[in-house]
């Protein structure tokens, strides 16, 4: 049901500039044209491809390949970056996975440069790393929330993108995806939250404050995403209102990054037609 004349990458890639998020649609489905059962449909077809590919990756890294790849998620509260770990990461094999939710640093974290953790946590050579939030949490809530000088802040823009430049050279592909999501429909499912008492696990009352800072936050994120935009490392920005499309459209990009790699199957160090005839003749 998806008929696209370029990879939904280029689709959501934002533009080098200035961003003004109220300028797109949060509940848009750019790149995909069927209806949500569609979306579902498109993508459980992913599952095979992807895992394939995740498994290459994998192989290669045992072998003694050493790329990898990044996948950065960030996103106002409930925007899915859980769901998208469950639906869209969730295709692949989890021994390929290497996951991280960064939570308010540690007193020991803070006694370093707000990169440190960060490094400790990248996916070795052969797995999918994921970040839930990321080291652009330091220009986002430490900027709403003045936690530290902004000419410190203003700083860290041009750290990210070093950083990440010195990680796609030395073989991690990173993949960025900003969900973007409605004020709307965040106060539709924070209400959720509060209706269900299934879900009242999930419900922070800290929500709320961060919610009152909206327009501040909005203005962090396009600041963010005008600076750390770059050829290396460049933003997607995935309309995060409907979760089926969001889900697909994270699946899809990754899947396209794990295409880009041009992943192949390890050569064997042995001869096969050998190890054949040894394991035949062998006799228990």
């Amino acid at each position: 049901m998806s008929s696209r004349e370029k990879s939904l990458t280029e689709t959501l890639r934002l533009p080098a500039g200035p961003v003004d998020l109220s300028a797109h649609a949060a509940d848009d489905t750019p790149g995909f044209g069927g209806s949500k059962n569609d979306g579902k449909d498109a993508l459980a077809d992913l599952e095979d491809p992807l895992s394939e590919l995740q498994e290459r990756l994998f192989a290669e890294g045992v072998s003694g390949g050493r790329r990898s790849l990044l996948l950065v998620l960030q996103g106002m509260d409930t925007s899915g970056k859980g769901g998208v770990m469950r639906h869209a990461a969730g295709l692949v094999d989890p021994q390929g996975l290497h996951i991280n939710a960064f939570k308010a640093p540690t007193e020991e974290e803070r006694g370093h440069d707000f990169l440190w953790r960060i490094s400790k946590e990248l996916p070795p050579a052969g797995k999918i790393g994921i970040f839930d939030r990321s080291h652009y949490e330091d220009v986002l809530i430490a900027r709403v929330r003045a936690l530290v000088p902004l000419e410190r802040i203003d700083l860290r823009y041009d750290a990210i993108n070093d950083f990440e430049k010195r990680l796609v050279d030395e073989g991690t592909v990173v993949v960025k995806c900003m969900l973007h999501i409605s004020p709307e429909k965040q106060l539709e499912r924070l209400l959720e939250r509060l209706d269900s008492p299934e879900k009242h696990w999930k419900y922070n009352p800290g929500d709320v404050d961060e919610r009152a800072l909206w327009p501040s936050y909005r203005d962090a994120y396009e600041l963010m995403l005008e600076r750390c935009n770059t050829d290396d490392a460049p933003w997607l920005l995935v309309p995060a209102d409907r979760k089926w499309y969001r889900n697909w459209a994270v699946a899809t990009v990754l899947h396209e990054a794990l295409e880009g790699m041009k992943l192949k199957w390890p050569e064997a160090d042995f001869d096969v037609d050998t190890e054949r005839q040894r394991l035949t003749e062998l006799k228990l």
